[in-house]
């Protein structure tokens, strides 16, 4: 009996997947039974015990797979040797006590404190209509860690000019304040200024308009953020929403509690929050390295 064909059939006729799919089940099945060196009839497979596939994870790990790519192939073999268990071929399931490696997470990218500082200090931005809506935009995200649709969804009565606060809504409706520091006062009243010059019949609330009067959508904010990031940074991901991580990041850098930035930018749990902590670790790191005469 072929016990690999058998298993490729099941896939085939019974679970109905792609040809695509079952190929790839057929090439991590080749692989393994290579590895366990007992030709091509599957025997290798059905007499391999967890110690023997442990083996070949590592083997794989050390030859630079990456720990995706180890994930799908053990995926593959606890779907074969459930085949196996289910059909009585086997008694003992031998991927009982085999891990899967942990994949590494990606740290949000972040503009470096000076870049940022070098946007926002030196480049013109214009002192028109656009050109303060644009600085606009890049500010609010920068100062308040706001996600793009919250920015988006802005009203006039959402700012508190008096008290220096903004009202945001986020994800499931939820509101939450965020404060804004007085130096920000005069752009965002120029801005309103400017904007009711250019639109004073407008019919929409939304405190950010396009050029045509008419509310922000997405591929805009994009494409005003990328734009000026792109003079500072040559960062491959300069979405709107590198600058919430930009703001996470700094704030941590300089000593924020991490609660307070929790609140700040909506995150339901601490744990969404944590991943910052990652970057202002690495930073640790690099400043101790140059810092400590024995580092």
């Amino acid at each position: 009996m072929n016990y690999k064909e058998s298993f490729l059939d099941y896939l085939r006729f019974e679970k109905r997947y792609s040809e695509h799919t079952i190929l790839s089940y057929k090439t991590d099945l080749g692989q393994f039974e290579a590895y366990t060196g007992e030709g091509t009839n599957g025997s290798g497979l059905k007499a391999a015990d967890g110690k023997l596939i442990r083996s070949w994870v590592i083997h794989l790990m050390d030859s630079g797979q990456s720990a995706r790519t180890v994930n799908r192939k053990i995926s593959t073999l606890k779907s074969f040797y459930k085949f196996l268990m289910r059909e009585q071929l086997i008694q003992k399931n031998p991927m009982d006590k085999v891990l899967s490696p942990k994949l590494s997470k990606k740290l949000p990218s972040f503009v470096e404190e000076d870049k940022m500082n070098l946007l926002l200090d030196e480049y013109e931005f214009g002192e028109d209509f656009s050109g303060f809506r644009n600085r606009l935009i890049i500010e609010l995200l920068y100062i308040t860690g706001m996600r793009e649709s919250e920015l988006i969804h802005l009203e006039d009565r959402d700012l508190d000019l008096f008290e220096q606060n903004i009202r945001v809504t986020g994800k499931r409706n939820k509101q939450r304040i965020v404060p804004f520091d007085r130096a920000y006062l005069d752009v965002i009243r120029r801005y309103i200024s400017l904007r009711n010059d250019a639109f004073p019949d407008r019919e929409f609330s939304n405190l950010l308009l396009t050029d045509r009067g008419r509310p922000l959508y997405p591929k805009f904010v994009y494409k005003i953020v990328t734009s000026y990031l792109r003079l500072v940074t040559t960062m491959e991901n300069r979405s709107p929403h590198v600058l919430r991580h930009t703001f996470a990041t700094h704030m941590l850098n300089r000593g924020a509690d991490l609660n307070a930035i929790k609140e700040i930018l909506g995150h339901a749990n601490l744990s969404a929050t944590q991943v910052y902590t990652h970057n202002t670790f690495e930073k640790l790191v690099t400043i101790y390295k140059q810092a400590h005469p024995r580092a």
